[in-house]
């Protein structure tokens, strides 16, 4: 197995730590093994139960225990909808998932000091799992970023460096310190999609080893989603279910690159306006992996769509009033479900998995705000 060059298709051997080609694209990783229901080591209760299915050597894994989230049924407005609470994690978000397999990967090829460009949520998982592996992060975030998330990272012994500007803007001043410290950015690095195709292989075994009809997350990179067609792909390729959930991914409106390209039928990036959103964990405007996140939706039967500011403070409510408590960027998937259902896209008989990847405890203040909650005196 390589590391193969999205751009050239050249191959680069696994021995030897990489977060790009010698060109400067994105690499990829080959088609890995999957397995069968009876190679799940069922006594791991994290997503290294799946480790007969990961290129990541599981023996020395760093792991606080991530994954194995709890899947419950409620109803969004009525209607019945199935929810992976991947806010309960060891940091408070899905990165975890991926952020075990890529710290894991990187340890055991002696890497010892990392960098990562971050909204929030992947720079404290960088950071937690590598205090946990006795590495050295820098992690470098917008001055926008939530104080709660800065100070969850700062805590681990995290250099943690605010940047001007937007996201991407934090996104290119990484790539300027990448030459003084490994670069191992969960959204060039495919290590981390050997993590967060797990969310495959939980929701087949957590559905009694059967799939949903359909998959909602929100979608800034789109490792959720690359991550899921992969782990389904496998599943398939065993012989273990014969279809693929159809996955939908959902942006803010205010930052939609994904949609803007899925609307003009491309598979690269097309001129669109960005402006700021509350859904921060989303807000990429020049997201990596374009083709592939395109792909799985396409090919999947899914779509790409987008939701205002008020579609997803108005579906933050409902979320909290159905007692879970995430953030923003959670929430703009919920916004997008509503959508999908009221155009037919999604159907109330259909079993729809919608995935929560944020804690609201990262973003209480800005909840508050958002809600115009709080409490009131006797």
């Amino acid at each position: 197995m390589n590391y193969v060059d999205s751009a050239t298709g050249a191959t680069y051997a696994l021995d030897k730590p990489r977060w790009c080609g010698d060109g400067g694209a994105y690499l990829n990783l080959g088609d890995a093994p999957g397995l069968t229901r009876g190679e799940i080591d069922t006594s791991r209760r994290s997503v290294w139960r799946y480790a007969k299915a990961m290129l990541v050597d599981a023996q020395d894994a760093v792991t606080l225990g991530e994954g194995w989230t709890p899947l419950i049924c409620g109803k969004l407005d009525g209607v019945p909808v199935t929810l992976k609470l991947e806010f309960m994690m060891p940091t408070g978000s899905f990165k975890d998932r991926g952020m075990t397999t890529l710290i894991t990967y990187l340890k055991n090829r002696g890497i010892t000091s990392v960098l990562e460009d971050s909204s929030g949520n992947a720079g404290a998982s960088l950071a937690a799992y590598s205090a946990a592996a006795g590495m050295q992060s820098r992690i470098l975030v917008p001055e926008t970023a939530s104080y709660p998330k800065i100070a969850q990272m700062a805590a681990t012994g995290a250099d943690v460096v605010t940047v001007k500007g937007s996201r991407q803007d934090v996104a290119d001043a990484a790539l300027r310190y990448s030459t003084q410290i490994f670069y191992a950015s969960h959204n060039w690095q495919p290590f981390f999609l050997e993590g967060t195709k797990t969310l495959a292989y939980e929701l087949w075994e957590q559905l009694g080893f059967g799939i949903p009809d359909n998959i909602v997350f929100p979608v800034g990179y789109g490792s959720n989603m690359c991550g899921c067609e992969r782990g389904f792909a496998e599943l398939k390729r065993r012989g273990e279910i014969d279809r693929s959930p159809r996955l939908f991914g959902v942006q803010a409106a205010n930052c939609a690159p994904y949609f803007a390209a899925y609307q003009a039928g491309v598979e690269e990036l097309v001129p669109t306006d960005i402006t700021t959103t509350i859904a921060e964990g989303i807000a990429s405007s020049k997201p990596t992996r374009v083709r592939e996140v395109l792909r799985a939706a396409r090919e999947s039967g899914g779509s790409i769509t987008a939701v205002s500011e008020d579609e997803i403070v108005s579906a933050l409510g409902a979320l909290a009033r159905m007692g879970m408590y995430v953030e923003p960027t959670s929430a703009a998937a919920a916004a997008g479900l509503r959508q999908l259902l009221k155009t037919g896209a999604i159907t109330p008989s259909e079993t729809t998995v919608l995935v929560l990847t944020g804690s609201g405890l990262k973003a209480s203040e800005k909840i508050g705000q958002l809600l115009n909650v709080g409490a009131r005196g006797e």
